[in-house]
């Protein structure tokens, strides 16, 4: 048995399918029919390329993950038989609970697609454990990284996700005090509940420059220092300091992309961010030098100067209106997967850094 970091993938994966499956998750409504109506309902005629693409690719990496957590589990034999059964159950029951949200319309040829997707993702993962591919991954893994680092891993791979959704600062995740606030404030109006909401005394102002320059270099010196706590010392640590933050790099450029057109994919790229990035990749080189033990540590140090800055600002309105075209337009299908990563992934790394804290203390 192997703990694959598969598994929690396929888990925060099938999440996700069922965010982006349901948003907005409002006006819920029997509309007269039945919830499998759409089973034996005529096919539709407005059909896209774009609509079978997403729907066939948007199941592959689940598939995928499905079949190599049963495969790396070792207690079932059957990769493809698990990644199917549990792929189709899920599009059918998404497809099912879309009968009941008037902005979406439940399809029998959806359904069929994402299960064609999940297989081909699983095939795909079955051909390369025949291939020896999953093998030399396993090699590759033991030389690299130390034992238990799948949460890490887990992490470390989600953060160039998380970087797809526009952050008011370029690798800024977690910037949500501002907007739990507002809804706070939204959900209990005109209720005596309104007076037990802290109030701030004066309004959020925008970051210096040089503070802003300060909360790039620790949004990239973070996920270095993540790496660091599953990867083992040594060269290792340098090749993959400027691997990953060219990752984020690249992510950041595409989420420009996504949000404002391709003339616009090195728009965020200012000279305090240029200037944060040079800085990073030398603080990292140094700080790769810095036992396994200590990192965790300094990742909590890094999260909290990195979140009380970040949330002190606001956001402004033009990064308003990007998140209003992202939430409300051509991107509400990919909405949920990289928003949620965005706000919830510093938090997320807090848990871990304080859980590898009190392990190491347990041990001791």
């Amino acid at each position: 048995m192997h703990k694959s970091a598969a598994s929690p993938l396929a888990l925060i994966y099938a999440v996700l399918i069922v965010y982006a499956s349901l948003y907005p998750f409002a006006d819920w409504r029997d509309q007269g029919m039945e919830a499998w109506a759409f089973l034996l309902a005529p096919p539709s005629r407005y059909w896209t390329g774009f609509d079978v693409a997403i729907n066939v690719v948007g199941y592959v990496p689940f598939g995928g993950l499905l079949a190599l957590s049963a495969l790396r589990s070792g207690r079932m034999v059957r990769p493809l038989v698990v990644a199917f059964i549990c792929a189709t159950s899920l599009s059918l029951c998404m497809e099912a609970l879309q009968s009941f949200l008037p902005v979406r319309v439940a399809s029998r040829e959806d359904w069929l697609l994402n299960t064609a997707g999940a297989w081909g993702g699983a095939v795909a993962t079955l051909l390369l454990e025949r291939s020896g591919a999953i093998d030399r991954w396993s090699h590759f893994r033991r030389r690299w990284f130390i034992e238990n680092s799948r949460g890490g891993l887990v992490l470390l791979v989600t953060w160039p996700l998380a970087l797809l959704f526009p952050p008011a600062v370029p690798f800024g995740l977690g910037q949500i005090f501002e907007r739990i606030e507002a809804h706070f404030a939204e959900q209990l109006a005109d209720t005596p509940f309104l007076e037990w909401l802290p109030v701030r005394n004066i309004e959020l102002q925008p970051l210096l420059p040089s503070t802003e320059l300060f909360c790039v270099l620790l949004g990239l010196l973070i996920p270095c220092l993540l790496g660091f706590c599953v990867i083992r010392p040594g060269i290792r640590r340098l090749m993959f300091v400027p691997v990953f933050i060219g990752i984020g790099t690249l992510a950041t450029a595409l989420s420009a992309v996504l949000s404002w057109g391709p003339e616009h994919a090195w728009a965020w790229l200012d000279l305090p961010t240029q200037v944060a990035l040079v800085v990073a990749l030398v603080l990292a080189a140094l700080l790769s030098l810095v036992p396994t033990r200590a990192c965790p540590s300094l990742v909590l140090l890094g999260l909290g100067l990195y979140l009380s800055l970040l949330n002190q600002a606001p956001e402004s309105p033009y990064f308003a209106q990007t998140l209003q075209d992202w939430e409300q337009g051509r991107f509400i299908r990919f909405n949920g997967l990289a928003q949620w990563l965005g706000w919830c992934w510093p938090y997320a790394v807090l848990a871990y850094a304080l859980a590898l804290i009190w392990r190491r203390d347990t041990k001791n």
